[in-house]
């Protein structure tokens, strides 16, 4: 047996071991506080990475120096000249070290600990600092006592927001985002944090008989306090004319606290028929509920609001917006297009500035009749006639990303989402941008955002389906298709996770069951199912019978990668020309 000592023995009298313990809860304390406190003071990202980094790489560095050299009585010597002299440190200083660094450890621990829990308020309220000129219409409250006049208080709130969106340079959160907050169960603060806004519209409206009373103030969300306040006393023939005052009043507060002298006037009232804005009211508050039931039943006021002012611009540009969406859901668009249509051009002609009569005769001209250089034109006239509105924005970023204009297109979604930021709507179209763009974590979180602001919304599932899909993870797209609330996406949805799934027989069923069920309305979506099981001839013949019955489907043509197995056929840049699409994106 050989008298030479073992390298494990070795390691241990040179006290390698000792400097490893040493090190690393040196480096796991030093690690802590850089993680901890430097986020504090501002220190990018990269520069706490590459200090960590370091840290990890100076452990085989320490370790070769602790196997060369010794710490003596005498100072820090090579091992072999601390051997000869028989100066040999008894490994003290190393025990010093690991309790020292340990003390450390904990310390910086509780401190970052401490700096970071004082420090999340600051970030948070940095994180959530609102603009100086932004504010929230929340929903004037129905005080008649009468929940059928519901339609007249929240008629009165959409109509003040749309008459601040026109102030320039003023951000104002749209519907969507401030409906949510009708109950009124959080505090200013919290509202004001939720929707990035710096003031707040609140009030209350009592209407009985031919008289409505309106009181109106406007807060500092941060604190409450109260900048403005107001009580109209009126006929409701008058009630333009109170929505004028109100605005007015709110544009001259702001002017004071928030804006300099930009502000422009709100657009004048597109009627001075009281009967008629009232039918006008309660067609808006069927409209915005997006179902073919309520479709119908807004039409219904809509005529009667029409029948009273022949010349209410607004009334004709949301029915011909409830005609062209009935169409595309009812499968019924021979009839219900050319409605849309003229209803569009109607109130363009009646009331050249007005948005929504823009906004309205370019979906119309881009969803109908293909015809997107003229619609793209029109929404952006929408859109300098009311910066501040997100439905122009929403429209616009949808068709754009549909001609292929990617940068573009996720710019205006994400814009669209700003103004109204807890709109299912707004998130959808920006999910559907940026899954179109290949961006599959971003287009997920946006999807699984809208489908959590509006869990019952047909397709709320669509886009998580399909990125799972493109993942090629048919355990997820299985999971979310059958959580879609609509019978029609859902069986589009399952065709689809059961062909990732590898289960044959259960797409085969599910296709049947969407070829069955879905001629009308869903023939693009069959398409789609074909062209993911790489049958490209029923993909094409699906695609044409889309495209015979002007399915809204056919519009993602260019974009959609599902259909990425189509482009090489040239079949596809036939189509691509028949729907007046660019061939490229």
């Amino acid at each position: 047996m050989s008298d030479k000592p073992s390298f494990f023995s070795e390691l241990k009298r040179r006290n390698v071991y000792k400097v490893a313990v040493a090190y690393i809860v040196g480096g796991w304390a030093l690690s802590q506080g850089i993680a901890q406190v430097f986020p504090v003071f501002n220190v990018p990202n990269w520069a706490i990475r590459l200090a960590v980094l370091l840290i990890v790489v100076g452990l085989p560095v320490a370790l070769a120096l602790a196997w060369a050299f010794e710490i003596t009585p005498q100072g820090i010597k090579r091992t072999q000249a601390a051997d000869a002299a028989g100066q040999r440190s008894r490994g003290s200083a190393w025990i010093y070290v690991v309790l020292i660094g340990a003390a450390l450890s904990a310390g910086l621990f509780f401190v970052g600990r401490y700096t970071a829990r004082n420090a999340a308020p600051r970030q948070s309220e940095a994180a959530t600092s609102a603009p100086a000129k932004s504010i929230a219409v929340l929903p004037l409250i129905n005080e008649s006592g009468d929940p059928k006049n519901e339609y007249f208080s929240d008629g009165l709130s959409e109509e003040l927001i749309a008459a601040l969106a026109q102030i320039s340079g003023l951000k104002v959160i749209g519907r969507s985002s401030s409906f949510r907050f009708k109950d009124r169960t959080e505090d200013p603060k919290t509202i004001g944090q939720k929707l990035g806004v710096s003031t707040l519209l609140d009030g209350t409206v009592r209407k009985q008989g031919d008289r409505v009373r309106i009181v109106a103030e406007l807060v500092n969300a941060a604190d409450g306090v109260q900048l403005w306040t107001g009580t109209f006393d009126r006929e409701l023939k008058d009630i333009f004319a109170v929505q004028e005052q109100i605005a007015g009043a709110v544009a001259k507060s702001l002017k004071v606290t928030l804006l300099g002298s930009d502000n422009r006037s709100a657009q004048a009232s597109a009627t001075n028929n009281a009967e008629a804005h009232n039918a006008y009211l309660q067609g808006h508050f069927y409209l915005v509920r997006r179902n073919v039931e309520d479709f119908r039943k807004a039409i219904n006021h809509y005529d009667e609001a029409i029948e009273l002012d022949p010349k209410y611009a607004l009334a004709y540009a949301e029915r011909g917006e409830a005609w062209a969406f009935m169409g595309d859901l009812t499968g019924q668009r021979p009839t219900a297009y050319p409605k849309a249509r003229a209803d569009a051009e109607k109130a363009a002609a009646i009331a050249p500035d007005l948005a929504e009569a823009r906004a309205a005769l370019g979906w119309v001209l881009c969803l109908a009749e293909w015809k997107f250089t003229e619609g793209l034109a029109e929404l952006k006239r929408a859109k300098e006639l009311s910066p501040a509105n997100p439905t122009a924005n929403d429209l616009l970023a949808r068709i754009i990303v549909y001609l292929g204009r990617f940068d573009e297109a996720e710019r205006q979604a994400r814009h669209a989402v700003e103004l109204d930021p807890l709109s299912t709507v707004t998130y959808g179209n920006l999910a559907r941008v940026l899954f179109y763009a290949g961006k599959l974590d971003e287009a997920d979180a946006a999807a699984r955002k809208s489908a959590e602001l509006q869990p019952t919304g047909a397709g709320s599932h669509r886009f998580q389906v399909l990125i799972a899909a493109q993942r090629g993870d048919g355990e997820t797209a299985l999971r979310e298709a059958q959580t879609e609330p609509d019978p029609g996406f859902r069986r589009f949805e399952l065709a689809v996770a059961h062909y990732v799934r590898h289960d044959q027989k259960a797409a085969d069923a599910a296709l049947e069951d969407l070829i069955a069920n879905g001629r009308r309305g869903l023939a693009y979506q069959v398409a789609e199912v074909y062209a993911l099981r790489g049958e490209k001839d029923k993909a094409f013949e699906w695609l044409q019978i889309a495209l015979d019955d002007r399915d809204a489907g056919m519009l993602g043509l260019l974009v959609d990668p599902v259909l990425r197995g189509l482009r090489d056929d040239p079949r596809y840049k036939n189509l691509l020309a028949k729907v007046g699409l660019p061939t490229t994106p």
